[in-house]
């Protein structure tokens, strides 16, 4: 796919840049500033767990027996990818790691313990997505977990692929096709379980949601990277919100989550003061999570027997949360996955068709 970069980092990027490290956002997957975040509230019926901000993904599967299950992961190279593939191929599981290249993706799966398979895919390049979901496809292998964990955040400057802004794509359009395409997998599953790492940067996008006549991301009269995140994580809440409503009926499940404040690779385009910053003070600010405690509420969302019939909901610190700022909007998601299906077509057919019964 093509890619029109415009350039240019304004003092206003700067300086929006500094107040998220501030409002302890940076270099993570995270959202709001607190004046932003709406009081915890808890949606009805859904079990609570034991497990809160400071608990790891070793901690959440303790006991779990996941042999004879596998484990679709993105962005398995690092960070939160990285430790949840080690945690669930420590268990049992079998982990399809997948990275953008099969050198990274070979590399991260030779260097844990458990049974795992490298797969490539460029979430930018649907080709590659496509390609990907046929390779794992042609395991024939019912998908228990398939966890939508890669992501970008913060580029510089406003990037476009094929006309649509990168955030959106990588974040959002890149897993939509990868869903898609290995959706009769996981639906052939047990109890097959999508899980999407959205971010609290939600609280980010714009009040009145996804900008459908401006995916270009021109909407912004000025760029901003947070904003631009925070549009595309808005995208993952809805998608995952409207992949709930049409597993209605399966033993399927899709829920995303929100891993918390953490210092990792994801942050890798912030300015180098504030890199700097956050690699040298992480560990004394109270805000920021360990990649072991990270990767807790995507594994834990993934595995949890409880959680076989919860359906449709937003996690953090391994407990679920009514979200605001549109992330339950029906009527929004609707249109998103409606709008996504034509800027993905021809890659979101069915991988294949000959796929074990679980």
């Amino acid at each position: 796919m093509s890619q029109d970069v415009q350039s240019g980092l304004s003092r206003r990027q700067i300086l929006t840049g500094t107040t998220a490290l501030v409002a302890a956002t940076t270099l993570s997957a995270c959202g709001g500033d607190e004046e932003e975040a709406a009081p915890v509230i808890r949606p009805d019926g859904v079990p609570m767990s034991d497990f809160g901000a400071e608990s790891t993904a070793d901690e959440v599967t303790a006991g779990l027996d996941l042999s004879g299950k596998t484990a679709v992961i993105t962005g398995c190279n690092s960070g939160l990818g990285y430790e949840t593939m080690r945690v669930l191929a420590s268990r049992g599981a079998h982990v399809f790691g997948i990275s953008r290249n099969m050198e990274k993706a070979t590399e991260a799966c030779n260097s844990v313990d458990g049974k795992t398979t490298p797969f490539a895919g460029d979430l930018a390049n649907f080709e590659t997505m496509a390609s990907c979901a046929d390779a794992i496809g042609a395991t024939g292998t019912p998908i228990d977990m398939l966890i939508l964990n890669a992501g970008v955040m913060a580029l510089p400057e406003l990037q476009q692929v094929d006309g649509i802004e990168r955030h959106f794509v990588i974040n959002h359009l890149g897993h939509f096709i990868l869903a898609n395409r290995l959706m009769e997998q996981v639906k052939a599953a047990p109890q097959g379980r999508f899980v999407t790492v959205g971010s609290q940067g939600y609280l980010w996008a714009p009040d009145d949601g996804i900008q459908f006549d401006k995916l270009d991301g021109t909407w912004m009269d000025e760029y901003v990277p947070n904003d631009a995140y925070g549009h595309s994580k808005l995208a993952n809440g809805l998608f995952s919100l409207e992949l709930a409503r049409r597993l209605e009926g399966s033993t399927a499940t899709s829920n995303v989550i929100h891993p918390g404040v953490i210092n990792t690779n994801l942050g890798r385009h912030y300015p180098l003061y504030i890199k700097i910053f956050a690699g040298l003070f992480s560990w004394a600010l109270p805000f920021f999570k360990s990649v072991e405690a990270g990767a807790a509420t995507e594994t834990y969302v993934a595995t949890a027997p409880g959680l076989s019939e919860t359906n449709g909901f937003y996690f953090e610190d391994c407990n679920p949360v009514v979200a605001g700022h549109n992330m339950e909007n029906a009527a929004m998601a609707e249109k998103l996955w409606t709008v996504s299906e034509s800027l993905t077509q021809p890659y979101i057919g069915s991988a294949d068709d000959s796929i074990e019964q679980g």
